[in-house]
């Protein structure tokens, strides 16, 4: 009888030996698919996502994350429909826009960065503008990608315009060489570049005339939305990872740099400065870094129906979770 018992307990023990081994195999393979898609390159607004990997949060949760750079018109948001990726970088109305386009493949917020949209028009301080209205009302050039959403919602709040319209072509040249041209930018880059070219600028922000998306928004698709787990993990793994890049952005930033080199180090440590107040604010003091309001979604949702960028309302709280 005791001989049996020693059988079967060690045919357990190999059974269970087996059965972990497996299960830890399938964890592996899963934390190995995991793909984070960003719609630009290694920049400080992405500081805290980096911070997440080379400080091991993501792994002390379980995970492996891939991150991927993007780049000028990356389709994250199609990439993350699509399931070519697990996580991606998306803007809020991309969001929005997403789900009702594609119903069957919806993608959601799980972490929003900046609480204040970086999403700026820049115009030389010499022309002595007070707001930015002024650009809007006078004679120049201001560059501008139509298509986007903040800019129809100028374009519109603006009419009648006196400004002449053209495509935003990137960079700072022309606003270096042209004293009447004006630009969109973000007021975390461009101003910066201007300032070390020696050229001083006056930064408007989109959000101050009342049109202020969440943005550098974590997104997932609905599959892993019912993994509560998953998103657990990965948001608490993102929080650590933007706390400890706003505390300190150096060892990042130092990392990030070898991935962009475009940007040289004096560039990196001031547009993770500028862009702390975009993302700290009293709301985040309280609810925590990346937290998402029900309000905020929903008043985004009529703006974008205003502006005929979407057909019909939804239910705001389908957005996003917390």
């Amino acid at each position: 009888m005791f001989r049996l018992y020693l059988v079967f307990m060690k045919s357990l023990l190999r059974f269970l030996s087996m059965a972990i081994i497996l299960l830890m195999f399938t964890q592996s393979l899963f934390a190995a698919s995991l793909k984070l898609a960003l719609n630009w390159k290694a920049e400080p607004q992405f500081g805290g996502f980096y911070a997440a990997q080379i400080l091991g949060e993501y792994k002390k949760q379980g995970l492996e994350i891939e991150i991927l750079e993007g780049g000028s018109g990356t389709p994250t948001v199609q990439m993350l429909a699509n399931g070519k990726v697990d996580l991606a970088i998306v803007s809020a109305e991309e969001i929005i826009i997403s789900q009702e386009r594609n119903p069957k493949n919806k993608v959601v917020a799980i972490f929003a960065v900046f609480q204040t949209n970086p999403q700026a028009i820049l115009t030389r301080e010499e022309r002595g503008f007070q707001k930015l209205q002024d650009i809007f009302k006078n004679e120049g050039v201001l560059a501008l990608q139509s298509g986007l959403s903040y800019a129809q919602f100028l374009i519109n709040k603006m009419k009648p315009i006196q400004v002449k319209l053209v495509p935003y072509q990137g960079g700072i040249g022309h606003l270096l060489a042209d004293r009447k041209y004006s630009q969109q930018g973000f007021s975390t880059s461009e101003p910066l570049l201007a300032e070390k070219s020696g050229l001083k600028v006056k930064t408007f922000l989109v959000a101050d005339e009342g049109f202020n998306p969440y943005t550098t928004v974590l997104a997932t698709t609905e599959a892993h939305l019912n993994d509560k787990e998953f998103i657990r993990k990965i948001r608490q793994a993102v929080s650590a990872g933007w706390q400890a890049y706003l505390r300190d952005p150096t060892a990042t930033n130092e990392k990030m740099a070898l991935l962009n080199k475009s940007m040289d180090p004096e560039l990196f440590k001031k547009s993770a400065a500028a862009q702390k107040a975009l993302i700290e604010t009293p709301e985040t003091d309280k609810a925590g870094i990346g937290t998402m309001t029900l309000q905020r979604w929903k008043a985004l949702s009529e703006q974008l129906i205003a502006l005929k960028i979407i057909k019909n309302s939804s239910d705001p709280s389908r957005y996003f979770v917390n």
